[in-house]
């Protein structure tokens, strides 16, 4: 018998004042039996970070054509495509010519061999934004992680400030150089 998803509740207030975004946003999430808290809680992450109006999870895992995030266009065309941790060159570059912009969140515990080995075939699309977060910032959340989540998410300056209860950590949002330098 296959194990079932768990379902997260998430309540993230988002005070986003690099892009003068500010809002509420709430998103029942299921997290796949093989997918990891770290997976997880970059998604969540990355719903905070590219916030904007349509942007919906996806079936994520369970469909290998989808991303985890997107906006789709009254159309049905993809707007926005969204993926989370360090996934195959050869999909950015799939996605990039059939969607208008797509944002990668890269983390993981392999990101500099990651980064080596795909930036440069990344380098000359023009419609994407990498992300880097890094590792121990994503393990110090999962410890905290609980089924209901409420996070108060403020950005600012390239830096990322997660406040959950009475705690506040922090990291740099690393704009991802496609000619592969970190900034």
């Amino acid at each position: 018998m296959a194990l079932p998803a768990t379902i997260y509740k998430a309540t993230i207030t988002l005070s986003d004042i690099d892009r003068g975004r500010y809002e509420t946003l709430t998103a029942t999430v299921a997290k796949h039996p093989s997918e990891t808290e770290e997976r997880l809680v970059a998604r969540l992450l990355a719903y905070a970070l590219f916030s904007e109006n349509d942007l919906t999870f996806t079936k994520g895992l369970c469909a290998g054509d989808e991303p985890d995030l997107w906006v789709k266009g009254g159309d049905g065309r993809v707007l926005l495509w969204v993926e989370v941790g360090l996934p195959d060159s050869d999909r950015i570059v799939k996605a990039s010519r059939h969607c208008e912009r797509v944002a990668l969140l890269a983390c993981g515990r392999a990101f500099t061999n990651w980064e080596q080995q795909h930036l440069p075939r990344l380098a000359k699309i023009a419609n994407l934004t990498v992300i880097g977060i890094d590792q121990p910032f994503l393990a110090a959340v999962v410890r905290r992680l609980e089924r209901s989540i409420a996070w108060a998410i403020t950005i600012t300056e390239g830096v990322c400030y997660l406040t959950i209860g009475d705690e506040t950590l922090e990291t740099a949002l690393r704009r991802v150089e496609l000619r592969g330098h970190l900034t």
